[in-house]
């Protein structure tokens, strides 16, 4: 039998977490053809107990990363993952599951290796004091008809406000007020919440919003924490049918979203998405394609990039 702190052991401490990445990354979707889309958003995963630069404005250099909750002097933790009523199987729980336990296993590897108790210590403390974070995704596609919407979208680009908590929380509920305003042009939805430990949060929601971005062929409408770009959105005249647009949150508070079977459940988990205040509101991406007048998906395209999305 071979000891941990022997060569051996060590050798096996570095190479499983870099087999479990390999594992992951050749699991993610790999995104067929894609139209130009947008992107809005923004936020900030500062822990309760350091300030935010400025006032009200969110910082990317204090936000926390870092492993799980320990569970010993050996620094190795695991977050819980609770999943709420309204998760299917796969998609957004597969990935919170998926990257949890990837970023913790590392970190744990690497603690045993470096004999890293007090940092079990600090992971316990700032689990307690910051609690989980609610991770929620609505995905809805709509019929390409819906040209007001993607006007919506674009002017939002231009005049709102992401670099502060009170403009991200503006900007989530205008989006859902888009989106509640035009549902004889909903055909599809499909809503998925759960929670992480604080201290992967961050990592897991920037790499489901990695994810969703990567279908996208490129990003032609940006406002993304207080940076904007827009450039040709492009009028294309192949004959298309959808649009495709994901609501990406994480919240300090609990969302509970509805199974979304109907039309009624979607505008439910609108409702729900766009009510969590401001001083909750961790992070917030909406994303969609296509951005432009003629630029829209095929069903054949919506059905391969959101594999998860239920007829209404």
């Amino acid at each position: 039998m071979k000891l941990p702190g022997t060569w051996q052991g060590r050798l096996a401490a570095v190479l499983f977490p870099v087999l479990v990445v390999a594992l992951v990354i050749f699991s993610l979707p790999q995104p067929a053809d894609a139209a130009r889309g947008g992107r809005l958003g923004g936020g900030s995963f500062a822990p309760r107990s350091l300030p935010r630069s400025g006032s009200s404005g969110f910082g990317g250099s204090n936000a926390v990363r870092g492993g799980g909750y320990g569970l010993g002097g050996g620094g190795f933790g695991f977050p819980f993952i609770v999943p709420f009523f309204g998760f299917g199987g796969g998609g957004l729980l597969g990935m919170l599951m998926l990257f949890a336990v990837v970023g913790l296993l590392i970190n744990g590897f690497r603690g045993a290796m470096t004999g890293a108790g007090t940092m079990g210590s600090q992971n316990d403390a700032m689990a307690e004091r910051d609690g989980p974070v609610t991770i929620a995704q609505v995905q809805i596609g709509l019929l390409a008809s819906a040209r007001q919407l993607q006007q919506d979208l674009r002017q939002l680009a231009a005049t709102a406000d992401t670099a502060t908590a009170t403009g991200l929380q503006r900007l989530l509920q205008d989006v859902t007020l888009a989106l509640l305003r035009n549902p004889e042009y909903w055909v599809y939805g499909n809503g998925e919440v759960g929670q992480v430990g604080f201290p992967v949060a961050e990592a897991t929601f920037n790499r489901l919003s990695m994810t969703e971005r990567s279908k996208l062929d490129a990003e032609t409408t940006i406002n993304v924490a207080g940076q904007r770009s827009s450039g040709d959105a492009g009028q294309h005249s192949a004959a298309s049918e959808y649009i495709a647009v994901t609501l990406l949150v994480a919240s300090r508070s609990a969302v509970r979203l509805p199974k979304l079977t109907t039309a009624s459940d979607l505008g439910t988990a609108l409702r729900l998405l766009g009510s969590v205040p401001s001083g909750d509101l961790l992070s917030l991406e909406v994303i969609w394609q296509p951005d432009g007048n003629e630029d829209v998906l095929t069903s054949t395209e919506l059905v391969t990039l959101y594999p998860q999305l239920q007829a209404l």
